[in-house]
């Protein structure tokens, strides 16, 4: 699951500018997977580089690694947004889903916006939508322990000085952390066919169809973010999944489901009138779908516009 090697990151790049820049993406990476937002990612690093361009130019100059200051910094401005973001959570109306991101590989070339932050994140199992649901029952320090221990194979005496924590005191946040996550599923294959096979039931309205490719225990979840309708609570059931999704055909006519690699799994995109009103993110096991992820809030969907 790693995607980093530790805080020696930048040493390569010598000194200034040239060596501050060259992290962007890594920063960016490492952000996401901790806010679960990419517009705070995107926010939280470019504090983190107007803290390192506020500092005097000898004072950056005598920085030995840049990476590993940018880093300590921005894993600090994650530890007080995640603070915030669990206060402003408990008001959000409704189920709160991580920002879904698409394959640029699908988007960048069509959208032109190649240099969007969405461009400068690692698509691996550690942005799938079930891992990072579950990074969200985290506390603040577990999540950033955990994503710095666990997924950027950052050694704990450093993380220890980033959360002001003890070295015995990250391991055991991160124990506490892996607990939560489990044995993380690692994409089924066939699953692509799953999802086309779901997709053309949904366009048939086939209610039959969709129970066979549901899971009987599983679970969809909706975030509208109280701007559009969505369902506020999870919908539990494979037969109540199809049937809502069967009634929700009937009450969106014209939507068009398109199958596009979410967080980096198949999954589907609904659009309507030539926007994106849905991205979702499904987990795929024996040949059936488990879970569903729509989002809905639209204040999610930016980097969906041109897919």
């Amino acid at each position: 699951m790693g995607t980093g090697t530790g805080f020696d990151r930048g040493t390569g790049f010598g000194h200034g500018a040239d060596a501050a820049v060259g992290e962007r993406r890594h920063l960016v990476g490492l952000a996401y997977r901790m806010l679960g937002s990419v517009a705070e990612a995107e926010d939280a690093v470019q504090e983190a580089y107007a803290r390192w361009y506020a500092q005097a130019p000898e004072r950056r100059a005598a920085i030995a690694s840049p990476g590993a200051w940018l880093t300590t910094v921005l894993s600090r401005v994650c530890l007080d947004v995640l603070g915030s973001a669990r206060v402003r959570r408990e008001s959000y109306v409704g189920e709160w889903l991580p920002e879904p991101l698409p394959d640029t590989a699908e988007w960048a070339v069509g959208a032109g916006r190649a240099a969007d932050p969405a461009d400068r994140i690692t698509l691996d199992e550690s942005v799938g939508m079930a891992f990072l649901v579950v990074l969200e029952s985290m506390t603040p320090a577990e999540r950033v322990v955990f994503v710095l221990h666990d997924v950027f194979r950052y050694p704990f005496p450093e993380i220890a000085a980033i959360v002001d924590r003890t070295p015995a005191a990250c391991r055991q946040l991160a124990t506490s952390a892996r607990r939560r996550v489990g044995a993380a599923p690692a994409p089924a294959a066939g699953s692509a066919v799953v999802v086309r096979e779901f997709r053309q039931a949904w366009e048939a309205k086939d209610i039959g169809a969709l129970v066979g490719l549901l899971d009987p225990s599983a679970g969809m979840v909706a975030d509208g973010g109280g701007l559009v309708s969505a369902v506020v609570r999870p919908v539990e059931g494979g037969e109540r999944i199809a049937q809502y999704l069967a009634q929700m055909a009937e009450w969106a006519p014209g939507l068009v489901l398109l199958e596009r690699t979410v967080n980096g799994r198949p999954g589907l995109v609904a659009r309507r009138d030539g926007a994106t009103a849905t991205v979702a993110a499904l987990d795929v096991a024996d040949g059936r779908i488990t879970r569903i992820w729509a989002v809905r809030n639209p204040e999610k969907l930016g980097l969906w516009t041109a897919t």
